[in-house]
């Protein structure tokens, strides 16, 4: 598995147990780098995944501004939480990562869909980060 698709899967878990556990993303991270580093079971936390999840934290209301405005017919809150916190993690890359082609973002949330959320997920992710992907250059400075 290639450290960019690691860091991502390990940027989402840490999204995912945040929203979980009601707390912050970066209180989530910090317990991550912690056991990571007093665990040796622990692999440590890359430096991706720390970026991914601070640049979530810095921007997670207008993330979740757009996935609210573009998701149709669907509440953060009715969503399966896999997806939400897939679909922020790949939107904040999407839109704010420029480093990172939009392909390679949106295949690769697809195919964490795939492996932990429901069958009609991977379908969902793709067409909303397919719309965000499109409209991109508008939504950064918004």
């Amino acid at each position: 598995m290639a450290a960019r698709t690691k860091a991502r899967k390990r940027a989402f878990q840490i999204l995912f147990e945040a929203d979980q556990r009601d707390s912050a993303v970066t209180a989530v991270l910090a317990d991550w780098i912690r056991h990571a580093r007093t665990d040796s079971r622990q692999p440590p936390v890359g430096e991706y995944t720390m970026q991914l999840v601070e640049g979530y934290a810095e921007h997670a209301d207008r993330i979740d501004e757009l996935i609210s405005t573009y998701s149709v017919g669907w509440t953060l809150d009715r969503m399966p939480a896999v997806d939400r916190n897939l679909l922020r993690l790949a939107t904040y890359e999407l839109i704010w990562e420029d480093g990172v082609p939009d392909a390679v973002v949106i295949d690769e949330a697809v195919q964490l869909a795939k492996e932990f959320s429901t069958d009609d997920s991977p379908s969902f992710v793709n067409g909303l980060l397919g719309r965000l992907k499109e409209l991109k250059p508008s939504l950064r400075h918004v």
